[in-house]
């Protein structure tokens, strides 16, 4: 037996912002970013609109990119002496996925971190509150997905939250919210967009279900991302929708090795501000490499073949479709201006010469074997088409690190 699982509801199209007025409650707690919701007036907009349905309203701001444990901490400590019936978490990805895990704590205060991180294993949610999720990025999908991603940075790992009690009951999908994103940001989100969708496609628990929701996200991700990039704010509206639709996809299929790699590299060369590698570039530069490898099982060729047809790629042979893949995403990249590979990845993601990355070569020699090993261990590996040895999973590795071509 499989499940399909997704929000209640779900508020899409410019303005759907104001859905919030329908919400039923006494108290919301809101959970916020940095600024731009604020800057932007949407959170100003969202707590007017939450005190006309009637509800007393508190914040918990400043949710740093890659939320900490220590912030999901701090937070469920503020909702447990707010006790609010909603939490509403607006922002990128990062506000949503805290709020998520400090949902957990805050309806069983004595879960640990290490009892979130048990895959499908939490309790029952929703006994103390409800949550609505609103996405100001079009890339993780959290708003419609039953994850969250958690970086501990006293071990250098982001763990990744997995269960359908964090699936959001509310989802308001609005592209005002996008109008400002940076065009980095566009670039990032969106990349981890169309990984999401074909890693959702050529998981070994995709379905009937799952497969149009990808199918059709990698079409509108193709058609529209570099558009947006490049500011047509038509396509930044078609690509909210695209990256919702590839998150019901994955949160349902679930994901891969690219999603295993980016986590675990992710906060492993963290130098304060000088050594993150964004989930988002990090997806962007090891997809290509991922697809190349998972192509060696028939199966997976075979489902690579089915999407390099749907976005009418060409190719007379599944090899050659998949190989048309790789160098479409590989365009993609160049187009928005990621590096392709973590030798030439600098700070915020910009593209640097040999000698300036984030994660120097001796350090990443050094981190090599540990990162594997727990690039295996992550959730999202069990659902990928091959199971990589720790030697296939180092070598993958260093195909990332220096550009080299996989051929194993």
């Amino acid at each position: 037996m499989s499940r399909f699982t997704l929000p209640r509801d779900i508020y899409h199209g410019k303005g759907s912002l104001e859905a919030l007025k329908t919400l039923e409650g006494k108290r919301a707690m809101v959970c916020v970013g940095g600024g731009s919701m604020k800057r932007g007036g949407f959170l100003d907009r969202a707590i007017e609109y939450l005190k006309e349905a009637g509800m007393e309203v508190e914040l918990i701001e400043g949710i740093e990119s890659d939320p900490s444990v220590t912030t999901v901490m701090k937070g469920a400590e503020a909702m447990s002496k707010f006790q609010p019936d909603w939490i509403v978490a607006m922002g990128g990805g990062s506000p949503i996925d805290a709020a998520k895990a400090m949902w957990i704590k805050y309806e069983y205060p004595e879960t640990t971190f290490e009892d979130m991180c048990k895959v499908f294993g939490l309790p029952k949610l929703r006994t103390k509150a409800r949550f609505c999720a609103i996405p100001s990025t079009s890339g993780t999908a959290t708003e419609v997905t039953a994850f969250s991603i958690i970086t501990d940075y006293d071990k250098g790992v982001k763990y990744p939250i997995a269960d359908f009690e964090i699936t959001p009951d509310v989802a308001i999908v609005d592209p005002d919210l996008t109008v400002t994103m940076p065009v980095k940001l566009v670039a990032h989100t969106g990349m981890d967009a169309i990984t999401h969708a074909i890693e959702a496609y050529v998981s070994t628990a995709h379905c009937e279900y799952t497969d149009p929701l990808a199918l059709h996200a990698i079409e509108m991700i193709k058609d529209n991302l570099v558009k947006s990039y490049n500011g047509d704010m038509d396509a930044r509206a078609a690509m909210h929708d695209a990256q919702c639709l590839a998150g019901m996809a994955f949160s349902n299929a679930l994901l891969g090795i690219v999603h295993s790699m980016a986590h675990k590299t992710g906060a492993a060369f963290s130098h304060g501000n000088q050594g993150h590698i964004i989930h988002g570039a990090a997806n962007a530069m090891y997809l290509p490499k991922v697809i190349k490898y998972n192509s060696k099982d028939a199966t997976a060729l075979k489902r690579y073949g089915q999407i390099a047809d749907f976005i009418k790629l060409g190719g007379s042979s599944d090899e050659e479709k998949t190989e048309r893949l790789i160098e479409m995403l590989r365009k993609m990249n160049d187009d928005l201006n990621i590096p392709h590979c973590i030798k030439n990845y600098g700070e915020g993601g910009a593209i640097v010469e040999d000698g300036n990355s984030v994660a120097p070569e001796s350090e990443f020699l050094a981190k090599l074997p540990e990162i594997a090993t727990l690039a295996i261990g992550d959730a999202c590996t069990g659902s990928n088409p091959r199971q990589p040895s720790q030697q296939e999973m180092e070598q993958l590795l260093k195909c990332c690190y220096y550009d080299l071509e996989v051929d194993f």
